[in-house]
């Protein structure tokens, strides 16, 4: 018995000095043994001496709030080069980055077979041209005997009204003036084949030679390259792009806005667009909307044209500015916010005293900052406070 009495009261002290373990852990935690730490939930009030000149006041004023819209930055005009034959590529002489001008050579077909295609155009032409001078020499033929048949068949004519000479003789005569004369039309419907053969031949030779130059494919605007797709080896054909160019300094931001928005927006404005690279917004003009909603996103696509930056590629991020009404924002100097770690506070006067407050900020614009939370307009602040 006096075992279990002996256990049962050791169960009991560990069950104690447990508690009071516990008591003691959290008691420390709420600072009861450190003098100097600050309770959660309070802040303690320090008086900061400011000099004059370092005072200014938080201003409270009605500005425009906007709606940003993503978008990208894309050029104005973009052109996919394609082959209009088919061939393999010998030659490319661009790469991305590339500045070219309208009619630079940009890829180099193999042409031997339009080559061979262009002289048997032209071998065609001058047999054309052969059988047009055998279609005059047939008509010179033609003609003269012509003119001997006509001779003839007067003659008989003469000599048998004077009873010279015979019916028979009179007839093979007009039999031979006409055939004569059948003969002078077929050499002039000779002739004129000859001559639109050679028209078709020629023409044959300028459809090879058009041919022969779709092997030498050239820019048709100045630009930039700013895809290269093929190598020397590959095989072009109709519909395969082989380089893709783009505008050089025209460029356009591509945004989506939702449709509860889009009626703020009209063709021809111009609009704020904030380019976060170049950490600037610049004026671009609406010049066009897509008059179609997506069904994903419920938004349309809107174009405005960007003003040429510098340092600004295609490609690069930018948000749209769309005015969606006005609200009171309070504004601050930059340097009048103090951050600790993740904390943001200023000074700020409360009576006679100048009192550490913290503040939630905003966007910065011109060296002022916008503040969210914390003041309410009015307050006096201290810019770059001394402590005594």
């Amino acid at each position: 018995m006096t075992d279990r009495k002996k256990g049962k009261g050791m169960r009991i002290l560990g069950i104690l000095a447990g508690t009071c373990a516990l008591v003691l852990l959290m008691l420390y935690m709420a600072g009861m043994f450190v003098p100097d730490k600050i309770g959660p939930g309070t802040v303690e009030r320090e008086k900061k001496s400011v000099s004059p000149g370092e005072i200014v006041k938080a201003v409270k004023e009605t500005t425009t709030e906007f709606y940003e819209a993503v978008g990208t930055v894309r050029p104005r005009r973009e052109t996919s080069v394609e082959s209009q034959v088919q061939g393999r590529i010998l030659k490319v002489l661009v790469r991305p980055g590339d500045t070219v001008k309208e009619g630079d050579r940009l890829v180099v077909l193999d042409n031997r077979e339009f080559r061979a295609r262009l002289d048997s155009a032209k071998q065609m032409v001058v047999s054309a041209r052969a059988r047009k001078e055998q279609a005059l020499q047939a008509v010179k033929v033609a003609e003269a005997a012509f003119t001997q048949a006509e001779a003839a068949h007067k003659r008989v004519q003469t000599y048998y009204k004077a009873e010279a000479a015979t019916r028979q003789q009179l007839e093979e005569a007009e039999s031979a003036f006409q055939q004569a004369g059948a003969n002078v039309k077929q050499s002039f419907d000779g002739l004129k084949a000859a001559e639109s053969g050679i028209k078709q031949a020629e023409k044959g030779v300028e459809e090879a030679r058009i041919v022969q130059n779709y092997t030498e494919i050239r820019s048709n605007a100045d630009g930039e390259v700013a895809k290269r797709l093929v190598e020397p080896g590959d095989m072009a054909f109709p519909g395969k792009a082989l380089v893709v160019l783009q505008t050089r300094g025209a460029l356009r931001l591509e945004a989506l806005l939702p449709e509860g928005l889009i009626d703020r927006v009209k063709m021809g404005e111009e609009l704020g667009v904030n380019l976060d690279a170049l950490q600037r917004t610049v004026k671009g003009r609406v010049t066009e909307m897509v008059p179609f909603a997506d069904p994903s996103t419920r938004s349309f696509l809107v174009k405005v044209d960007l003003p040429a930056e510098k340092g600004l590629y295609p490609g690069m991020f930018g948000r749209l500015l769309v005015s969606v009404g006005k609200i009171p924002v309070v504004w601050i100097p930059e340097k009048a916010l103090r951050r600790v770690g993740q904390l943001e506070m200023v000074t700020a006067r409360m009576g006679n005293d100048w009192t550490e407050i913290y503040v939630t900020t905003g966007k910065s614009s011109d060296g002022r900052l916008e503040i969210l939370s914390g003041l309410n307009g009015g307050e006096e602040i201290a810019v770059r406070g001394e402590e005594p």
